[in-house]
């Protein structure tokens, strides 16, 4: 039996969201063996998007290692309660539960503007995460199953993340 050989292709993404968390100032823990550690806190937000509208939840957190090499280690958790799916409104929020593990790096000098709170073009440094979302609302089952990527741009008081569905 032959096998047949198809040609490499890459998965098609499709937009569902610009997460916006407002954040407050980092806490820092200190320096360690593996870099700068601190927490930066969410305070809220919006959800905008084809697939997903509402907003972000106060409570979350970035959990952030800068690596003596510049490379920011990130990961961020924190709750969205979704107000509309698909363009359809919910009768009741829907909670949605985001594990975003991910990466920051870039030249220094971009780096040092971007922690400036300056209003950085994000084609100049490297931002991507891996959302990981979990919602027990039946309308967002969906998520539960899908894998994301997405594409970041830290601002002053808020970071944007868009967020791809992976087909």
């Amino acid at each position: 039996m032959t096998e047949t050989r198809f040609p490499p292709t890459p998965p098609p993404l499709t937009p569902v969201a610009l997460i916006e968390a407002v954040i407050d100032r980092p806490h820092e823990l200190g320096s360690f063996s593996d870099g700068l550690r601190r927490v930066i806190p969410i305070t809220g937000g919006t959800v905008t998007g084809a697939r997903l509208r509402g907003r972000v939840l106060p409570g979350g957190a970035d959990w952030q290692c800068v690596r003596p090499d510049g490379l920011a280690e990130i990961e961020a958790r924190y709750t969205l309660a979704i107000t509309h799916v698909d363009g359809v409104a919910l009768d009741t929020e829907a909670l949605v539960d985001i594990r975003n593990p991910g990466m920051r790096h870039g030249p220094p000098e971009v780096l040092a503007r971007v922690a400036a709170g300056e209003d950085v073009d994000p084609a100049l440094y490297y931002f991507r995460t891996t959302p990981q979302m979990r919602s027990g609302a039946e309308q967002l089952a969906w998520v539960n199953r899908t894998l994301f990527v997405a594409r970041g741009r830290r601002l002053a008081s808020r970071v944007e993340i868009e967020v791809f569905a992976v087909g």
